[in-house]
């Protein structure tokens, strides 16, 4: 008797009612977020897991679900349900450090979401099954697993290197590679069976992290497409938008304490230093 699609099913349940509690309490979902300064200033490591569990948006959540639905079950039948856990949770704590390493100079730096899991199940299932079409949703059409696999791979680099869009393509980087070398240590055989597949795919990723490593100037490198470095939120990060304007309007009005005093303070203001005074 197996309990993989139960257990794939769970996964799913769990990311929608902890990402639902993150919607709806902000001080959860603070408090369990991955952010770079609590992690390697106050040691708080397990928001290298129950980050992978936090989404910010039901559109963000239900792209990452369908996604998982979509790849675990060809991975977990295939290597079992031990092993397919085993990938997903390596996954998401994989790219949450590749994540760490590339942001390790920027303590505010914070992310939610299960793409680095999510990447990993998908990478994994590249690995073993190469020779699998994946559709792309909405179109009629699909594509070689390993040529969307290379091409996933080519395109995170490109963007972790330019920052040019609003993508988090570290830790989905990060996650995939993990996944992909977990699921080749679990079946061996498929490494010499899909060898020119899994070269194409692993060989710039470990070029490019040994770069990072080594020299990490290359993330600020302008390029012919992307002239001018910037810093940015990524979709798995745009809550750090709305924690920047707080501590704004929190300095404003402890500024206006400072010249008038907390008697001058209206009942929003004073609501609003309660609330910052409870964060973690």
């Amino acid at each position: 008797m197996t309990f993989t699609g139960p257990i794939i099913l769970l996964l799913i349940v769990v990311n929608i009612l902890v990402s639902y509690k993150g919607f709806t309490n902000s001080h959860f979902f603070v408090r369990y977020s991955f952010v770079v300064d609590r992690i390697l200033v106050d040691k708080d490591y397990k928001r290298l897991v129950t980050s992978g569990f936090l989404h910010v948006s039901w559109g963000h959540l239900l792209f990452n679900m369908l996604s998982l639905y979509s790849f675990s079950s060809m991975v977990a039948y295939s290597l079992g349900t031990w092993s397919f856990l085993l990938i997903y949770f390596a996954s998401l704590v994989g790219g949450d450090l590749f994540s760490l390493l590339v942001h390790r100079h920027h303590g505010d730096y914070s992310s939610v979401g299960a793409s680095g899991a999510v990447c990993g199940v998908l990478f994994a299932s590249v690995a073993l099954f190469p020779g699998m079409s994946i559709s792309m949703f909405p179109l009629p059409i699909s594509i070689p697993a390993w040529v969307y696999a290379t091409l996933y791979v080519l395109i995170s680099i490109y963007a972790i290197r330019s920052q040019k869009n609003n993508i988090g393509h570290d830790a989905h980087l990060g996650g995939g590679v993990v996944g992909m070398l977990i699921a080749l240590i679990l079946q061996p055989s498929a490494f010499l069976a899909n060898l020119p597949t899994i070269l194409l795919i692993l060989v710039p990723c470990v070029v490019f992290i040994f770069l990072i490593i080594r020299r990490p100037e290359v993330l600020f490198v302008d390029n012919l497409f992307y002239k001018t470095h910037r810093d940015f939120y990524s979709v798995d990060h745009e809550y750090n938008v709305k924690r920047s304007d707080q501590q704004h309007e929190v300095d404003r009005i402890l500024d206006k304490i400072h010249r008038r005093g907390m008697g001058s303070l209206t009942q929003r203001e004073r609501e609003i230093l309660d609330d910052y005074s409870r964060r973690p």
